[in-house]
């Protein structure tokens, strides 16, 4: 698939989206990207890596502007956003001529992300973490946590 790096018995299904730098997109073994993704390396030096044996949703919208990181064995269900960029929001000047500042995104290995959740610039995600469906994540999340809200704060942890 023009340049991706893809790992021994990983899957993509019909229908998934890999755009701009594809060629800037690694997926590890036995990875598995579903139906109506899409994975966009937005900038010529931005990188999305997925790492083994996790599973990206359907309709899942991964965007990086710098690098979006996911580690091995994570669930990341249908309909997420992991976006590590935004624009200026500044008077004066249209927000569309604005700057887009990223930070890169780093989700630990054994990450459970629910539906509809959205992850922003910046943001660690620790080994072990589950994000709850709908949560909005903009801060670091501990290893072993279980955040939820907007924004998404801790409600429990894995036992």
């Amino acid at each position: 698939m023009r340049g991706v790096a893809i790992g021994e018995g990983a899957i993509i299904s019909a229908g998934t989206s890999l755009l701009r730098y594809p060629q800037n997109i690694t997926l590890g073994a036995h990875a598995i990207v579903k139906q109506g993704a899409h994975l966009c390396p937005c900038r010529a030096a931005a990188r999305v890596t997925v790492g083994a044996r996790t599973t990206v949703g359907f309709y899942t919208l991964i965007y990086a502007s710098a690098e979006v990181r996911i580690g091995d064995d994570c669930m990341i269900a249908p309909f997420v956003h992991i976006v590590d960029s935004d624009h200026g929001t500044r008077r004066g000047q249209l927000m569309n001529r604005q700057a887009n500042v990223a930070a890169p995104i780093t989700i630990g290995s054994d990450v459970w992300i629910g539906t509809h959740a959205v992850i922003l610039k910046g943001v660690t995600i620790g080994d072990g973490a589950v994000v709850a469906a709908g949560a909005v994540v903009r801060e670091d999340v501990p290893a072993n946590t279980i955040v939820g809200g907007t924004p998404a704060k801790i409600i429990g942890e894995r036992v």
